[in-house]
This record gives C-alpha cells, sequence and structure tokens, in this order.
C-alpha cells in the first residue's frame, strides 16, 4: 500500500521552523543542528504571509526557496504550509469587514491570529490567491513532501456573528431545507412564536433576552464548520490547480485538534484532507496526562478511517497557555512520542524547532530550547531522533483495535446548549471517562462516527456510545442492525433522546433507542448537587455508587440486571440488557464513575466473549501489524520495571526475547517488539 507520505521514507520527525524570527546565521545553525538531531520533516511558512506578501499582490518567495534549496541539501523534507492563519495588517485594515465578531457583536481585532471571518469573500479570495502562488512557485521542489494548509481552523474563532456571515448563513439553511416552510419546521419555530416568513428574517443566533432556538444554534454550529472547511478546500484545490505535474503526488492536509476542539466537526474534514493530522497537548495538569494522548490518538485514527495518521504539533516539555505550564518529567517525552507512534501516526512532529524570543509563545518549549545544546532536553531530542529511525520499519502498518467507541461533535454541541436537564453532564467528560475505563481494561479503541456504516460497526463485537443524546434517523436504523446481527451495543442515560435536528421524536424517551433497549422512560430525576445513589450489587460484590442523575427506566422485553437502593427510582430498573436477534442492548440509567464503567464494561465484554485482558494498570499494549508481520508496542507510565509475556527483537534495544521468560518493560520507558520477519 502507499505510504502516507509517498516522499518521505522514514517516520516524520521534526517541528516548525520559523526563519523570519531569526538572522541568517543562526538559520544556518539550524538546519545543521537539524541534521545532527536525525530530523526528517520540518513545517515551514505557517505565519509568513506577510513576509510572502508585503503589500497585496507581491509576492516575494526567494527567500523561502532558499531555505528549501538548503534543507534539500542536508536531507531534509519539508511540509510547506499557507499562512493564512493569520492575516497581514494591511490586509485586516484595507479589508475591515474580514474581521469576525463576537456573539455579542463586538469585532475582534489584529495582533494575534486567526482574526478574520471563515465566510469572508476577500480573506477566501487572497488566501487562495496566496496558496495558488506558492503551489506554482515552490510546487515542484524536491525538499516539498506535504502540503499545510492553514493551522488549527477554528481554534480560537469557532464562528462569527458578523454581517456577512448572517448573508452566508441564509445561503447555507437554503442549501440544506430548500425553502421557509421546512426551515420552520425543522426549527420548530411555531414556539415562542418564531415562525420566520421571509428569509431576510433569518440571520445568526446574536445574543438575546433568553436563550436561542436551540435548533438554530445547532444549524450555526453545522455552518461555522463547513464555513471553516470550505476555507481549507478553496486553499487545496488553488494548490492542486496549480502545482506543476511534478508535485502532483504531494498530499494536502492540515493540523486538527482532536483532543479538545469543540468547533469542528472532523467527520467531514477527514473526508477532505489527504492525509489525517492532528496536534496534540498534554494536560500537564491531569493525573494520568497520558489517557488525553491516547484518547487523541484513537480518534484520529478513527478519522483516518483505522489507518495510519500523522501527529503534526506536540511539545518537547512545558506549552505556554495553560493555567500552570508543567514541564514534563524525565522520559515522558520519549514516552509521548512513542506513543502517538503506537497508536497509528507516522512519526512524531513538534512546536517548535527552536524556542521563540519574542512573542505570545515564548515560553513555550521547542526541540531546541534557550539552554541550547547542553541541556538534557536537546539530548532527549537527539536521542528521540534516533529512537524514530529504529522504527521505520513500522511506516504503513495499521493499529488492532477490538473494541469500538463512537465520537460525534453534533450531539456535543446539542447536549451542552441551554435548558438540558443538569448543567452536571458534558460530552467530553464522558466520552473521556469511557475511554479510560476501556483503556484500563486493556482494550484498544477504535473511534467511529454514529453514523457510520454497519460494515464499519460489525467489525468490533462491543460498541460503546459514550453520551449519546444526539441520534439521527439513520444511525438508529443501524444501531439496530448491528445488534441484531451479533454485537453489543452499550448506551447510556439522556442517550437517543433527540433527532438531528434536535426535536423530541413522538412517544416515551429515548425515542431513537428505545426500540432496541427494550424499554422507555417515564420521567428523568436529575440528582442535586452532590447527590449520590446506590445500585444493587452483583456477583457477591458491592454494587457500585453513581450520581448526577437517577431515572423511572420502565422494561419493555429488557431484563433488569441492577435496580437503584435508593434515590428517587429506589427499586426501579438501574441496568438492563435487552437481547435482540444475535446480540444485545444495554443500557445505564445514571452516570457510573471510572470504576462503575470498568465493571460494566468488563462484564459486557465477557458476554460478548472479549473478556478484558490481566495485564498492570500502569502498562499500555498496543499492537501494529502489516501483513504477517506486527509490532507490539509496550508503554510503561509507572514507576517500577513491568513483567510482559511476549516475544520477538525489540526494535530499540536489539535486544531478543524468546518468551521463555517475561519482557521487562521499564519502568517509564518503552519496548517495540518486531513479532515477524522483517518488514
Amino acid at each position: 500500500m502507499p505510504h502516507l507520505v509517498p516522499r518521505l521514507d522514514r517516520l516524520a520527525f521534526g517541528g516548525d521552523h520559523n526563519p523570519e524570527q531569526w538572522p541568517a546565521d543562526v538559520l544556518e545553525e539550524d538546519v545543521r543542528l537539524m541534521a545532527e538531531a536525525g530530523v526528517t520533516l520540518v513545517t515551514v511558512g505557517v505565519f509568513s504571509w506577510v513576509l510572502l506578501e508585503p503589500e497585496e499582490g507581491r509576492y516575494e518567495t526567494a527567500w523561502l526557496r532558499a531555505l528549501l534549496d538548503r534543507l534539500h541539501a542536508e536531507g531534509i523534507k519539508v511540509d510547506l504550509a499557507t499562512p493564512t492563519a493569520s492575516p497581514p495588517a494591511w490586509f485586516s485594515r484595507r479589508y475591515s469587514a474580514s474581521l469576525p465578531m463576537t456573539r455579542e457583536g463586538v469585532r475582534l481585532d489584529v495582533g494575534a491570529r486567526e482574526h478574520f471571518c471563515p465566510s469572508s469573500p476577500e480573506y477566501r479570495r487572497a488566501a487562495q490567491a496566496l496558496a495558488g502562488h506558492l503551489a506554482a512557485d515552490l510546487g515542484g521542489h524536491p525538499a516539498l513532501a506535504l502540503w499545510h494548509v492553514g493551522n488549527e481552523f477554528g481554534a480560537h474563532v469557532g464562528a462569527c456573528w458578523c454581517p456577512v456571515s448572517d448573508a452566508a448563513f441564509r445561503a447555507w439553511l437554503r442549501e440544506r431545507y430548500g425553502d421557509l416552510d421546512r426551515l420552520n419546521e425543522a426549527w420548530g419555530t411555531s414556539f415562542w412564536g418564531q415562525r420566520y416568513g421571509t428569509w431576510e428574517e433569518v440571520g445568526t443566533p446574536r445574543l438575546a433576552p433568553m436563550p436561542s432556538n436551540p435548533a438554530q444554534q445547532l444549524d450555526h454550529l453545522r455552518f461555522s464548520s463547513d464555513e471553516h472547511l470550505a476555507c481549507f478546500v478553496g486553499e487545496r484545490d488553488a494548490i492542486r490547480a496549480r502545482r506543476p505535474a511534478a508535485g502532483a503526488d504531494v498530499p494536502v492536509t492540515t493540523n486538527l485538534m482532536t483532543q479538545g476542539s469543540r468547533h469542528l466537526d472532523y467527520w467531514r474534514w477527514a473526508r477532505e484532507v489527504d492525509v489525517v493530522a492532528d496536534d496534540h497537548y498534554l494536560t500537564a495538569a491531569a493525573e494520568r496526562p497520558q489517557l488525553g494522548l491516547s484518547l487523541a490518538d484513537d480518534i484520529s485514527r478513527g478519522l483516518a478511517g483505522g489507518g495510519p495518521w500523522l501527529l503534526l504539533e506536540h511539545s518537547t516539555s512545558a506549552v505556554s497557555w495553560q493555567p500552570r505550564n508543567l514541564a514534563k518529567r524525565p522520559g515522558e517525552m520519549r514516552r509521548n512520542a512513542l506513543t502517538h507512534v503506537a497508536r497509528g501516526s507516522e512519526g512524531a512532529m513538534f512546536f517548535q524547532w527552536r524556542a521563540s524570543r519574542a512573542g505570545a509563545e515564548k515560553f513555550h518549549s521547542a526541540m531546541l530550547p534557550q539552554a541550547g545544546t547542553g541541556s538534557r532536553q536537546w539530548r532527549d531530542v537527539v536521542a528521540l531522533g534516533a529512537d524514530l529511525a529504529a522504527l521505520a520499519e513500522v511506516r504503513g502498518s495499521v493499529v488492532e483495535d477490538d473494541v469500538a467507541m463512537v465520537w460525534d461533535w453534533e450531539s456535543w454541541w446539542a447536549l451542552e446548549l441551554e435548558f438540558r436537564p443538569t448543567v452536571d453532564l458534558t460530552y467530553a467528560e464522558r466520552a473521556a471517562a469511557t475511554h479510560e475505563a476501556l483503556l484500563d481494561l486493556h482494550r484498544t479503541v477504535a473511534v467511529v462516527p454514529v453514523d457510520a456504516d454497519l460494515e464499519r460497526l460489525a467489525r468490533h463485537r462491543v460498541l460503546v456510545l459514550p453520551q449519546q443524546y444526539l441520534v439521527p434517523d439513520r444511525a438508529r436504523d443501524v444501531l439496530r442492525a448491528y445488534v441484531e446481527q451479533g454485537g453489543h451495543l452499550v448506551v447510556p442515560f439522556f442517550s437517543g433522546v433527540v433527532d438531528e435536528t434536535d426535536a423530541v421524536p413522538a412517544g416515551p424517551y429515548p425515542g431513537q433507542l428505545r426500540d432496541v433497549l427494550g424499554l422507555d422512560v417515564e420521567e428523568w430525576h436529575p440528582l442535586p448537587e452532590g447527590g449520590r445513589v446506590r445500585l444493587s450489587p452483583a456477583g457477591g460484590t458491592p454494587g457500585p455508587v453513581a450520581d448526577v442523575w437517577s431515572e423511572r427506566v420502565r422494561p419493555r422485553g429488557a431484563q433488569v440486571l441492577r435496580t437503584f437502593l435508593d434515590g428517587p427510582d429506589a427499586g426501579h430498573p438501574a441496568l438492563t440488557r435487552h437481547d435482540l436477534g444475535a446480540g444485545a442492548a444495554w443500557y445505564v440509567a445514571t452516570r457510573l464513575d471510572v470504576v462503575g464503567l470498568r465493571e460494566l464494561y468488563a462484564e459486557v465484554l465477557a458476554a460478548a466473549g472479549t473478556p478484558a485482558r490481566d495485564l498492570p494498570r500502569d502498562l499500555e499494549v498496543v499492537r501494529r501489524r502489516a501483513g504477517e508481520v506486527s509490532w507490539l508496542f509496550a508503554v510503561n507510565h509507572g514507576d517500577v520495571d513491568l513483567p510482559l509475556a511476549a516475544s520477538g527483537t525489540d526494535l530499540l534495544t536489539g535486544a531478543a526475547h524468546d518468551g521463555a521468560a517475561p519482557v521487562l518493560v521499564p519502568a517509564g520507558g518503552v519496548v517495540v517488539l518486531r513479532e515477524g520477519a522483517a518488514a
């Protein structure tokens, strides 16, 4: 199969290089040190618009060509960015209507980055013209391996409420609904007398005396994601149209932010990029920060359809924008980078190459820190380059996963709008808890969209919905078919409550899923702040304690497995199982913590014939495979050496293990075993 980045014959290793920040002698040193560190790919040009186009229509690219020539001479490939995340001041002053506006009607100004309305025709025209010029001028350069459009779309301006966005939103709605009658029906505008009589009456959901129509807000979020995507597609197509034939094999991507970007529906984006690429930064204050890393990686791999993807940014140590920017502990950078590779990345890239001396991110860590080449951080970077070189043969292999979990941006948006039953229920928390519980059972998670086709879902015996408030009609039907054909579906409370228009289907809750679950819900009973409920025990062990939610479940064919011992629904079902066709649908009517979820999923996995693995909690084990060859990655997040029953040759040390004795994974260390012949 073709490799993710065809012109790169090794794993990607490098970072954002910003030559505009440095004099010529420093740039010469940079290239020399990159070669010393084993850098294979660097990202250039991300914020260079004003250098490349100092005034409208006058392009200056000679300096960039010279840089590419120098990198090529050292055998270093280039991820060439279009610098359109940061329009020049001259552009924003000349086209002031391109500046974004908040929901409160406040214009955002220049001085940072991402100061553009994604619907602005002037912005799109200028961005596409620059992208096309770069493609025509540099698209055939031998150093070029990857195109990088923009930067972290929607990270700081997820949506805009300006007059230009109003007009674009109306056009988007016309395309989606066709006529006002369908729009009014979809939005339920008869409520509060909101019915629209002309298209001119419709606009973005600005600040109102009370919460705006939730269906309108949901559509505005969809629209905003699509407008950012249109910016990407416009630049991508400009590159494809103007690049020379010699550069036709260079893929086009952009850096997503799966770890917490709420604004963009990346399932739609995944269909438009040639390479799924992601930025990931640890939440330093988290008790187990590696959990967020693994979740982001599994989402990225899901976006790539289960195939390889590319980590385009992470940090060597501390970032500069968290409340407390904690430095990484010795060995943590290496563990992070190799975990990304274990979970499907074709390399480990950083922001940035050399630490800046000025600007908002001057205290952000870098591959080459302010302390220079005499620092531990630099020595660790050089050592990581050697590790990644030793792992080159895993390129193109895919991760073996064994349980599926839905991730859904639209349900995230809809769940957290105003006037929901409780403020204590959030999507990201439930998804993270679900993923953590599955990781603690040592399952590798395939992340899938809620509207995945049956063939994709059927690859896994167990499918978990972390918190699926919104279920489209098509997804409802596929989920039922998944169960009927032998799958085990796990559904939490407050799921399947509305359809894609945020409307409640006729009949009892949960309208979209009550048939597959074999039950209905008479009434929700959200718990007061700090409220707890106990569940009945199973198998002689104490029942879990839950919080936030209780509800009155009425079985309609489902078997009751646990009941509430106390609270508003004492004596009524808390956990049910509905056997349907060859499979089963499980329903839990309260919010379980990670321990409770782990116990639940262990029960489901055992029932599905795929029991949890018996491994130490701190040992993360993931396998990549290509045909008959596989590579077992074992990452020890703990403070003591841990044994692993395995055999093979460790690519990082050369040590051979025949399986007669356990492989010791060093404390804080990583082992990568080739389990078959060399690829």
